[in-house]
C-alpha cells in the first residue's frame, strides 16, 4: 500500500493514491482526503498563525483518482477574521471547493475558563481493539485510518463512538496538521452511524462542515456520530469531535439517500 495520502507532481498539483479511495467506488475518493488536502491549501495561506474556526467543503462532483490541482485565495481579508477560499480541480473542471473563516489568535486575554462549559472525554483508545472501517473489496482511505470504536459496531446502522488515527501524511514527506487530522476523521461521521444498510443504500455526504473552538492535540480523532434520515431521501449526519483532551468541536453532513 502507498505511504502517503497524495503525492506532490509539480507547483500545485497532487496525485492521489490508491488510499483515497472512498467505498462508493473504486474510482472516486473518500471526502476525508480531498478535504484535507483543501486544508494544506488554506493553512499555507499568509497569515498562517490564525486559527480556523469553521471549515466547509463542497464536494461539486465525484474527486477521481488523477492529478488534481490545488489552489487558494482570500476572500475577505481582515485582520481579526478572514475568509480563505480552496479549489481542487481535475483537468481544470472544479471538483470540490472549502471556505474557511479563520479567527485571530489573542495572546494574554484573560478569559474565565468556566465560560467554555464542563469538560466532556471519552475514554481512552487503547481501551478497545482496532477495526477496519470501510467492508469493500478494493483498497481504500479505510486503510489509512486506525479506527478503534467505543460504542456501535460501526457497519451495525445506529449511533456510533470510535476513535481515529491517520497512519500516513496527508502529502508525502508532511506531518498532518491538527485541523487535517479532524477533517480526514469528520468525514467519517456518516459512515460510522449510518441509519441504513450500507449493502442496501447510498448515504453520500455532497459537503462537510466542521467548527473547532480549539486546536486539537495529538494523533487520536474521537467522533461521537448520529445519523438522521427522512423517507424523501435527505439526511443529516452530526458528530461531537474530541481528542485525548476532551471535546474540540462538532462536524455537520447534509446526506443524499438513495437505494443501490
Amino acid at each position: 500500500m502507498p505511504n502517503e495520502l497524495f503525492l506532490p507532481v509539480g507547483a500545485g498539483a497532487f496525485q492521489p493514491t490508491d488510499l483515497t479511495r472512498g467505498p462508493w467506488s473504486p474510482l472516486s475518493q473518500h471526502g476525508g482526503p480531498p478535504s484535507a488536502l483543501l486544508a494544506c491549501a488554506v493553512e499555507s495561506t499568509e497569515p498562517t498563525s490564525m486559527f480556523v474556526a469553521r471549515f466547509t467543503v463542497e464536494f461539486i462532483r465525484p474527486v477521481p483518482l488523477t492529478p488534481l490541482t490545488l489552489a487558494s485565495r482570500v476572500t475577505r481579508p481582515g485582520r481579526r477574521v478572514q475568509l480563505i477560499e480552496a479549489t481542487l480541480a481535475a483537468a481544470g473542471e472544479l471538483v470540490a471547493r472549502a471556505m474557511a473563516l479563520r479567527i485571530r489568535v489573542h495572546e494574554g486575554v484573560d478569559i474565565p475558563l468556566e465560560a467554555g462549559g464542563p469538560v466532556e472525554t471519552l475514554p481512552p483508545p487503547d481501551t478497545v481493539e482496532p477495526v477496519r472501517l470501510v467492508p469493500v473489496d478494493w483498497g481504500n482511505f479505510g486503510d489509512a485510518l486506525e479506527t478503534r470504536p467505543l460504542v456501535g459496531g460501526l457497519i451495525e446502522p445506529g449511533p456510533s463512538v470510535a476513535w481515529f488515527r491517520l497512519r500516513v501524511p496527508v502529502v508525502q514527506g508532511e506531518e498532518p496538521s491538527p485541523l487535517q487530522r479532524v477533517l480526514v476523521a469528520a468525514d467519517c461521521g456518516n459512515g460510522i452511524s449510518s441509519a441504513v444498510d450500507i449493502q442496501r443504500y447510498l448515504f453520500i455526504n455532497p459537503d462537510l462542515t466542521v467548527y473547532q473552538h480549539r486546536p486539537a492535540s495529538g494523533e487520536w480523532i474521537g467522533l461521537d456520530a448520529l445519523t438522521r434520515l427522512e423517507r424523501q431521501g435527505i439526511g443529516l449526519a452530526e458528530a461531537a469531535l474530541f481528542d485525548e483532551r476532551g471535546r474540540l468541536g462538532r462536524s455537520l453532513q447534509s446526506l443524499y439517500v438513495d437505494e443501490r
